[in-house]
């Protein structure tokens, strides 16, 4: 694939950004994406190794050498093609996944990987630029009506798919548009809105409705998961209504944090400051957005949504910005020969910790205090994991004489999700599993049906919090199940 020396003669290019002090000013994308001439040399990279880890490594196993060698040939609608094939949005993926792929490329193990990443990312932008991608609208209709309860990457790819196969499929969003947490959980300088609204375009243009601001459910949503209700629709409505259902309304629970002081005015869920933001950039008129200008802010978490809140505090002026994480510092550099090709556990630092952050690891958050019902200060300590001699798992001890109070007038807890929202489940009578997550299995016969006849799942509302490349994967594949539901086989693409 690719040249045939070409992982000999050429070196990894990463993509570029503008200096940190200049992307700071706005919320606008700032990747600086490779060249025609910067992706053939990194497609010339790709090796004729065989076997290919990256397709595993790569949860919509996407087919990466064939598009890798069609990048090198400059052959950019074929490789268009075989990127579809697999993956209904790269343009997200392209820019947002951590890229578990290339962390199994054979290439990798004693060298710099193939820039997979931003090859993808390449070909769909060259593909949207040059009209590529048109609706593929289905020759025939079905007659059978689908309801998809989010629109979020499962969501969206689930209603692509069966839409497709000549379905009527109707998208449900509670918040006020579509894309879930691409819309309003991910910042703009990392995916810029108008990406996810072009592919709306395409899917309305196969068939697909979207209706927004419609609930699922009769009961209150749990603080901390957005909405913008006008509407709510019972569950036995939409199963008398629609065919099939896919629930794919992903884990929107956030994890708490219950020390003393967790009421106070100033301490926050990471989304209640990062989709305030997106609305604002949208141009929505708020009442009451979150601002830390001027403002010592703690995000306590090390995450990728800990990182979103890192560089919108920057972009609104905090005075300072601390990260800390309850587990240890990981390595600079991974152990090779006993994590390849599986995803690493090593330091990384994305753009947004490049733009001004103290970052701290092995530290817990022992209590907020403040005045007057407003946030001050944080009391926090160093931790040290040892293993227990009786269960044999880590646990955490204090490090004694490391408790201190840090000024904080903002903190915001970016420690993950716990599951998606349980009356939404109960609401369709859906089992759950030990974590609170919809039962489903992923192989087999009636993979991605729950215990409610004609409800399927998929996403994060399946399998927990992931990443976007796994909901897309999972939207596809319930997408194949319920259309061989309805029709009794499928020739849709697993």
């Amino acid at each position: 694939m690719g040249k045939v020396t070409g992982f000999l003669e050429f070196e990894r290019q990463e993509e570029g950004y503008p200096a940190p002090e200049e992307r700071k000013k706005n919320y606008k994308e700032f990747v600086i994406a490779l060249s025609d001439e910067q992706a053939k040399i990194q497609g010339a990279r790709c090796m004729d190794c065989g076997i290919p880890f990256c397709n595993n490594g790569c949860p919509v196993n996407n087919i990466i050498p064939d598009w890798n060698d069609l990048v090198y040939k400059q052959k950019w609608q074929e490789a268009i093609g075989v990127l579809h094939s697999t993956n209904n949005f790269p343009e997200f993926t392209g820019r947002i996944c951590p890229a578990p792929c290339e962390a199994a490329c054979t290439l990798g193990i004693n060298a710099a990987p193939v820039g997979i990443k931003s090859i993808e990312h390449a070909i769909i932008d060259k593909a949207w630029e040059n009209g590529w991608v048109k609706p593929q609208v289905a020759a025939e209709k079905s007659g059978k009506k689908v309801a998809v309860v989010g629109s979020g990457p499962a969501g969206l790819a689930a209603a692509q798919q069966l839409a497709r196969a000549g379905h009527d499929v109707t998208v449900f969003e509670k918040s006020s548009r579509v894309g879930g947490l691409l819309r309003y959980g991910i910042p703009d300088f990392k995916l810029d809105k108008g990406i996810i609204d072009r592919r709306m375009k395409q899917m309305e243009a196969e068939g697909v409705v979207f209706k927004t601001g419609i609930y699922i459910g009769e009961a209150d949503l749990p603080k901390g998961v957005n909405a913008d209700v006008k509407e709510k629709i019972s569950p036995k409505k939409l199963l008398k209504e629609f065919d099939a259902v896919v629930i794919a309304a992903g884990s929107e629970v956030p994890r708490d944090l219950p020390v003393p002081g967790r009421e106070l005015d100033g301490v926050h869920y990471a989304l209640e400051f990062l989709i305030p933001q997106n609305k604002a950039n949208a141009g929505d008129k708020l009442k009451d957005q979150i601002k830390v200008t001027g403002k010592n802010v703690v995000v306590i978490g090390g995450g990728d949504t800990g990182s979103d809140c890192v560089g919108t505090s920057n972009r609104q002026g905090a005075a300072s910005i601390l990260q800390i994480e309850l587990m240890p510092k990981p390595p600079v550099q991974e152990n090779k020969s006993t994590t390849w090709p599986y995803w690493p556990n090593k330091l990384r630092t994305s753009s947004s910790h490049d733009e001004g952050c103290q970052r701290e690891w092995a530290v817990t958050t022992k209590e907020f205090k403040g005045e007057n019902g407003k946030l001050k200060s944080m009391v926090i300590a160093n931790v040290e994991w040892v293993k227990d001699d009786k269960t044999g798992q880590m646990k955490m001890n204090e490090v004694a004489g490391s408790v201190r109070e840090i000024p904080a007038e903002a903190a915001f807890l970016a420690m993950g999700f716990v599951y998606p929202v349980a009356s939404l489940l109960e609401g369709f009578g859906v089992a759950k599993d030990g974590r609170g997550n919809a039962k489903a299995t992923t192989d087999g016969e009636g993979c991605y049906a729950t215990n409610v006849e004609k409800v399927f799942v998929a996403g994060d509302t399946r399998r927990g919090q992931s990443l976007v490349v796994w909901a897309i994967r999972e939207g596809r594949q319930a997408a194949r199940e319920v259309d061989a539901f309805l029709m009794g086989a499928s020739v849709l693409p697993r």
